[in-house]
């Protein structure tokens, strides 16, 4: 199939439905309070499109250049979403027949570089210049005019880049009227199938003119993210409200300014290195050339900057999912300051893990090792997000919106994501799996699990403030079920495919992999529809949702939550539409001592939590050995009646450097129980009170468990497996309860003789 005509007819089709949708969705717009019907101006009149044009070319207000961000932005997710989906249509079959190799290598190749560079960045950006002024307490950006030159660099980036998809279809439709040098001239130029690493000599080697216009795009787009990236490190530093510090700087606005700083070593590199490939290119220079050059050189200079990049997209995310979820939660952020160290260890490590990127280049194996623990810390502080994130959550009272809902499966999804990656990390791991599709399941976890998820969140979350009205929430619920669910399915069975070691970047595969392929290809259709329902939503409920007749729309006064932009909102309402701020009837502070009334806040006091941890290990020990003891017998009743195999004792014994003797490992097995998760257990019921001290033991034994079966599983099946399940089941519920129970008891001795 012509694959230009048809990205091209697709492309037009959804701008003819889109055009159509919001002239349709503006003209049903609801009736006015009095009865009456809005009267709305022609967009079709002169002077009305006339004033439009003026103010959106023109404008320098951050809120203003914030939404043409986003609207940037999502018209390139669009676009590269169609590459996507003609690309995941090309692997419904084995064979390439649906486009051809070179198709679909243009394909992944202008998919990667319009979602990195021209959907990602822009709309953390653009909703960075919408709330980060809000959130300090700043009347504008830094540099307004500096602001608005930024985002006007981006389209002619874009269609630079892009220029190969109109240039074909000209060149296809001029061909079929005239013959000439003007035909010859669009046909020269057509999307590069090089891959969005670029990598060189393949780069410097294939003789298509839209490789430089790419270059010369990706330039552009560099220089307009640098512009950006100063604003927003010049606003923070010297734009922040009296009432707002370092103390006090949220958690979103840590992240922009971390992120910015980032950009500022990292796009620069990338503006060379881009440069240095078209000198090679154009003007005979042997940078990356095998004589005088290297082209090992391109993946170093890339990958500096394509690794910090990787960070530059997650960062904004991480923050939006810490500023959104403790508002869903009714808590706190548990451990802000570690949150925000952890954010700025992420900066500075981001620039050390470049070259776990190239293990399979026949690097220094010093070298790679180096690069290995340096990859594998990188894993630290982005586990310390996620465990605050639980935490945070941990006893809070999660909302059923679609904000909460989003921050819960980007949870699960970058956890996943994440882990994958700290197996790649490892040099050997790395060379098994690098060329295959577990890279891809890997880092689209991470790209998709969590990055548009989060945008997404932060779009119904704000949306009251930006357009005054509700979205359908319930049809939002259901998108981003569709979401989560697709990003599960597609890049799961990514996963999946990778681990059979299927080659990536090939259009053609073996047909035994055609059924997970196909399921894969069903996921991303999900997404899709996924995507298209969020913009309906959008874009009707501009016109059509529901007002708001208050500035506290989700309940944020209730725990002392209603923050810097939302009480922007307030005023804004009160004095433009005399609504009169409410109060709500009753208050429970989002962070408090006292566990009856709501979350704790340990860490402004640790030495206390030491000293209470230390205080209580022995009656945790003593705990743990009661309900070990108690779970022995469970057990050993399992292994009487053979669905339980003690041999498992004996493997755990070797596997701690031991002699392999079931009772080796069971007393390990003791002394496990009674320290290690005795310990635990008692600093996590520390750190997260709220409810009954069984039920915390009866949760926390039945967690263990997974972990327990896993580890413990000699090869049982059929009735057995189930036996053995259950009896592992009921096993850690008598330890939980014997743990749990021995130190509630503790706990009342103690305060009896007090």
């Amino acid at each position: 199939m012509n694959r230009a005509l048809v990205e091209f007819g697709a492309l037009c089709a959804l701008a003819v439905l889109l055009v159509g949708f919001v002239a349709v969705a503006r003209r049903a717009g609801g009736p006015r309070a009095d009865g009456g019907y809005r009267q709305r101006s022609s967009l079709l009149d002169p002077s009305v499109l006339r004033a439009g044009v003026v103010r959106w070319t023109t404008t320098t207000d951050h809120r203003d250049v914030g939404l043409l961000y986003i609207a940037f932005g999502t018209l390139a997710a669009l676009w590269g979403g169609v590459d996507a989906m003609m690309m995941r249509t090309e692997l419904l079959t084995p064979a390439a027949d649906v486009w051809s190799e070179a198709t679909y290598n243009a394909l992944f190749t202008t998919h990667g570089i319009t979602m990195l560079f021209f959907f990602v960045t822009p709309v953390f950006f653009g909703i960075g210049n919408y709330f980060l002024p809000l959130l300090i307490g700043a009347d504008d950006m830094a540099f307004p005019r500096v602001n608005a030159i930024g985002f006007w660099l981006l389209p002619p980036a874009l269609l630079i880049t892009r220029a190969g998809l109109p240039s074909q279809v000209a060149a296809q439709v001029l061909g079929a009227l005239v013959e000439g040098p003007l035909v010859d001239f669009f046909a020269a130029l057509e999307e590069p199938g090089i891959g969005w690493t670029l990598y060189t000599p393949l780069s410097t080697v294939t003789a298509n003119p839209q490789i430089d216009l790419v270059l010369l795009g990706l330039h552009l787009s560099g220089i307009a993210t640098t512009v950006g990236a100063i604003n927003f490190v010049v606003t923070v530093f010297y734009e922040r409200g009296p009432d707002t510090d370092w103390a006090t700087l949220d958690i979103f606005s840590w992240t922009m300014l971390t992120t910015s700083g980032i950009v500022l070593f990292a796009f620069p590199l990338l503006g060379s290195a881009l440069l240095m490939l078209l000198a090679d290119r154009n003007l005979g220079t042997t940078f990356f050339t095998v004589g005088g050059g290297d082209p090992i050189l391109w993946q170093h200079l890339f990958w500096f900057f394509g690794h910090p990049e990787v960070y530059i997209l997650f960062l904004p995310a991480t923050g939006l999912m810490s500023l959104i979820l403790p508002k869903m939660v009714g808590r706190a952020l548990f451990g802000f300051r570690y949150i925000v160290y952890s954010t700025l260890a992420i900066g500075v490590l981001s620039f050390g893990v470049w070259a776990h990127h190239m293990f399979t280049t026949s690097m220094n194996p010093r070298l790679s090792a180096s690069f290995m623990a340096v990859s594998v810390a990188i894993a630290v502080p982005s586990a310390i997000k996620v465990f605050n994130w639980i935490t945070t959550i941990w006893d809070g009272r999660l909302r059923m919106a679609a904000p909460g809902l989003l921050c819960i499966g980007s949870i699960g999804t970058f956890v996943v994501g994440g882990v994958t990656g700290v197996f790649l990390a490892a040099v050997p791991v790395d060379i098994f799996y690098h060329g295959t599709y577990y890279i891809v399941g890997h880092f689209h976890l991470i790209t998709v699990g969590i990055i548009p998820m989060m945008m997404i969140a932060a779009s119904y979350y704000w949306y009251p403030l930006i357009t005054r009205r509700w979205y359908d929430r319930r049809l939002a619920r259901f998108q981003v079920g569709l979401l989560v669910v697709g990003s599960v399915v597609t890049f799961g069975i990514l996963l999946a495919l990778g681990f059979q070691s299927l080659p990536r970047r090939y259009a053609n595969y073996p047909a035994a992999f055609a059924p997970l392929q196909q399921v894969a290809t069903v996921g991303s259709y999900v997404i899709g529809l996924s995507a298209i329902l969020w913009l309906y939503n959008m874009i009707w409920s501009y016109w059509n949702g529901d007002p708001i007749d208050d500035a506290d729309v989700w309940d944020l006064k209730e725990t002392g939550q209603f923050t810097a932009e939302w009480q922007w909102l307030e005023g804004r309402l009160e004095r433009e539409y005399n609504v009169t701020p409410t109060e709500p009837e009753s208050v429970r502070p989002a962070s408090t001592t006292d566990p009856e009334r709501g979350s704790p806040h340990v860490l402004a006091d640790p030495r206390g939590l030491v000293r209470s941890v230390l205080d209580d290990t022995l009656y945790g020990a003593i705990g743990g050995l009661l309900g070990t003891l108690a779970m022995s017998g469970v057990l050993f009743t399992a292994a009487f009646i053979g669905v339980f195999d003690v041999a498992a004792f004996a493997e755990l014994a070797g596997l701690v450097g031991l002699r392999e003797s079931a009772l080796a490992g069971y007393l390990l097995f003791i002394v496990g129980g009674v320290t290690t998760w005795a310990i635990l257990f008692r600093a996590i019921a520390e750190f997260l009170p709220g409810q009954v001290l069984v039920v915390s033991g009866l949760s926390y034994a039945t967690i263990m468990s997974t972990g327990f079966m896993i580890a413990f599983y000699t090869g049982q099946s059929g009735l057995e497996l189930v036996g053995y399940l259950g009896f592992v089941l009921v096993a850690h519920w008598l330890y939980g309860l014997g743990l749990a129970g021995t130190i509630r008891y503790a706990e009342y001795r103690r305060t009896v003789g007090e």
